[in-house]
């Protein structure tokens, strides 16, 4: 069964058919061609789908695309102007060689700016805690936490845009 619904996505209001049974996530990277919405785990595990719902961080493989109707959902992709204009989040990433894969990243990157929003210098563990809930299999966390870092000594003011 499908069901028309309205969300704001990255800033703009879409009116879309959904399918019941379909995951917010599914209906970013299908429909709306949002590819940087990773689906890894599909089970709320990885954190590499991770958006904001309404400003707060969710994993979207957890959440149907029905019970969105009428909110406001962020993916990685309203960060940058352009790939040559990356928000400093995503220039600490490469600076500081926070991906290998890149897989994880978008999840990642979603965290970090959770974190950097309500906490403008973070201790090494309380940035540990905040991507707790993001897994990577190529790092080992050292450089990403780094890359954390190098992002939260960037100007406050850009850090808290998207």
């Amino acid at each position: 069964m499908k069901l028309p619904i309205r969300v704001e996505v990255n800033g703009d209001w879409r009116e879309l058919e959904v399918d019941t049974r379909t995951i917010l996530a599914e209906m970013l990277r299908e429909q709306l061609r949002l590819t940087g919405v990773h689906i890894g785990c599909a089970t709320g595990n990885c954190g590499t789908c991770t958006v904001f719902l309404d400003g707060k961080t969710v994993k979207s493989c957890c959440i149907l695309a029905a019970d969105v109707d009428g909110q406001s959902v962020t993916t990685v992709e309203s960060l940058a102007d352009s790939p040559d204009n990356l928000h400093p989040i995503q220039q600490a990433f490469v600076d500081h060689q926070g991906l290998q894969c890149g897989f994880c990243t978008p999840g990642m990157i979603m965290s970090t700016m959770a974190l950097l929003r309500s906490n403008e210098d973070p201790t090494d563990e309380e940035i540990r805690q905040a991507i707790a809930g993001n897994l990577c299999r190529c790092t080992g966390y050292e450089m990403i936490v780094e890359s954390i870092r190098a992002a939260a000594q960037a100007s406050s003011s850009s850090v808290g845009d998207a």
